[in-house]
């Protein structure tokens, strides 16, 4: 990995994950110009990386076709880091992504991430679609898989008969990402950074970056762990209404666990009415990575999460219906975000 993929400073780096949300009643060709216009305001907000998340017959998600929505959002911005929160490898061919993000860095040199994920980030009727000779133990050749990744990124041996062009020496920065503990510990194996998405599934979180932190193996590239944890942010220039913004995601959940997801809804003024106790105990454990308020309480809770877990950047994620407020919202968690310090280890 190349050091300058990780920041400097002596500040808690803050990052974007946007899943290009479809709002209710827009198309994904806005969803993906709004991407664009977040990621513009994140540049100017001090954001470091701006990450987009691979997800397939999903209507309220636009950013299916991951590597090619990263190569509009870096072409229409300047400095910020662009890349994939993440793409999910057991859907594709190791040489593809290869070539895919080779392509990328070679138009924007020193910009561009590469999150792997090893779920297929949909269903498995959709995840045969993608790669028709899927099989049950596809997932368990994920490990092999990203050491073939890695060798493509790398400079070209003698008699290598193989390789991704553009991609062969770009050395283009690979990150873990996960939800369990056989991520955590294949990054820590591999001396790879590590995304834990405690922003919707924080289950095994603390586990996670335990192992992690005390198995980690120094690589070429990486010489001390490195954690990002998802957070949600919604934020807004009162506590009501920061959490009325809050509604569209929680929505969004229920429609999951039911069975019937669809575009991002509108807020609402009682979510307590669209749900029953099981369903609302599900989404409220899924969500518990979540600071909602205003400017004030979106300071405080940060700083709460960055004492108790000490990662060393923070990928903030907000699923807004209203594009406006989901500018306020990201500007009011930049504007904290400048205040975290990190925390030494106990």
């Amino acid at each position: 990995m190349n050091r300058d993929s990780l920041p400097a400073g002596n500040g808690i780096a803050y990052s974007v994950l946007d899943l290009a949300p479809i709002p209710q009643g827009s198309d994904a060709g806005q969803a993906m110009r709004n991407s664009l216009d977040l990621a513009r305001h994140a540049e100017q907000l001090g954001y470091h990386r701006y990450w987009l998340a691979e997800h397939h017959n999903m209507p309220g998600i636009a950013s299916a076709a991951t590597a090619v929505l990263i190569g509009y959002v870096a072409n229409g911005t300047q400095r910020i880091r662009v890349g994939s929160g993440g793409v999910m490898l057991p859907n594709h061919s190791p040489l593809v992504i290869a070539e895919q993000f080779g392509t990328l860095a070679s138009l924007y040199p020193g910009r561009i991430d590469l999150g792997l994920g090893r779920a297929p980030g949909t269903d498995q009727a959709t995840a045969r679609a993608l790669r028709r000779h899927l099989s049950s133990d596809s997932a368990d050749t994920f490990p092999q898989d990203v050491e073939e990744l890695q060798a493509y990124f790398d400079d070209v041996r003698p008699g290598q008969r193989l390789r991704a062009v553009p991609g062969a020496g770009l050395k283009v920065p690979i990150w873990l990402l996960g939800s369990s503990l056989f991520s955590a510990q294949l990054a820590a194996a591999m001396g790879l950074p590590f995304a834990f998405a405690s922003h919707f599934a924080p289950g095994f979180m603390r586990q996670a970056l335990d192992l992690y932190r005390r198995t980690f193996r120094p690589s070429e590239t990486l010489d001390r762990p490195y954690v990002m944890l998802g957070l949600n942010v919604f934020a807004a220039d009162t506590g009501d209404e920061a959490r009325r913004l809050f509604s569209s995601l929680q929505q969004q959940f229920l429609a999951l666990v039911r069975g019937t997801p669809g575009q991002l809804r509108p807020p609402v003024d009682d979510i307590e009415a669209l749900w029953n106790e099981s369903e609302a105990d599900h989404i409220r454990r899924s969500l518990a990575c979540s600071v909602v308020g205003d400017p004030d309480a979106v300071r405080a809770g940060m700083q709460r999460f960055v004492e108790d877990l000490r990662p060393d950047e923070l990928m903030i994620t907000g699923q807004i219906f209203d594009h406006a407020a989901r500018l306020r919202s990201f500007a009011i968690a930049a504007e904290a975000a400048r205040t975290l310090r990190p925390t030494l280890a106990p």
